[in-house]
């Protein structure tokens, strides 16, 4: 075993996580090799980080962008299947990830704005249930992996519906077990400790399934799930580290 796994699994499982946050550059260098590609940056690595809450994935957590497999997959359809990379936008990113922010903020053709509730990264401060800007204000909208921990998912959808301009267009990830029928949802249940027990996250409060579409469609949406990786090779599917059968919730007003 080389000298960086032996240090990576000699941590603890919590200590991976954090580590990619603090040092990430250095892991990156030590990491390079030729076996797993981050399509975001192009960069090439031995392995890629573990990741996850409570039940650790490896292999997924890129160590120069720290993308994870969905940020990956929606960069890829970004870049194939939209014009997002190079026709003028104005672009609400709701909740940023780190991996993007930087980069959607230095392209050229968008106006690009962030807004979070509590994160120190967002240019504004806001609750998505009420937000402070006029109805038909953005090209693209952004908002992954936000709506499982918000109850009344409805109006955070309309909010989203509501801020979009008619022609635009936004991805709105879920954790999504396509096997339920049915959004799986109970709000008696709040522990920290029952909700990871009934859906996978301390601070989730329901699992998403095939009807997810279906919610979006009520507020408005034209929604057209699309299943990129199903268009992609076995070996693309791994050299970028993606899930097999993810679907991106392409959204359109």
């Amino acid at each position: 075993m080389n000298i960086t796994k032996f240090f990576l699994n000699s941590l603890p499982r919590p200590a991976l996580i954090k580590i990619s946050l603090w040092i990430h550059p250095i892991i990156a260098f030590l990491l390079k090799g030729h076996q797993f590609t981050d399509p975001i940056d192009g960069k090439s690595f031995r392995y890629f980080l573990p990741y996850g809450y409570g039940k650790i994935r490896y292999n997924v957590l890129s160590p120069s962008t720290l993308s994870l497999e969905r940020h990956r997959l929606m960069w890829l359809f970004l870049k194939n299947k939209t014009d997002f990379f190079s026709a003028p936008k104005k672009v609400l990113h709701i909740a940023p990830e780190q991996c993007f922010i930087k980069l959607f903020r230095n392209q050229q053709n968008l106006d690009y704005l962030t807004t979070d509730l509590y994160s120190p990264l967002a240019d504004v401060k806001a609750d998505i249930l009420n937000l402070p800007f006029d109805d038909n204000s953005f090209d693209v909208v952004f908002c992954n992996h936000v709506l499982e921990h918000i109850i009344d998912d409805k109006k955070a959808m309309s909010e989203l519906y509501r801020v979009m301009k008619k022609g635009g267009f936004g991805i709105f990830q879920v954790p999504q077990d396509l096997s339920l029928e049915k959004t799986y949802e109970d709000f008696s249940i709040t522990s920290p400790k029952d909700r990871a027990a009934h859906f996978g996250q301390y601070d989730h409060v329901r699992i998403y399934g095939k009807d997810y579409f279906n919610r979006l469609e009520k507020v408005g949406f034209e929604v057209y799930p699309v299943n990129l990786s199903s268009e992609l090779s076995a070996e693309l599917l791994n050299l970028y580290r993606l899930t097999e059968n993810e679907i991106i919730p392409y959204c359109k007003k």
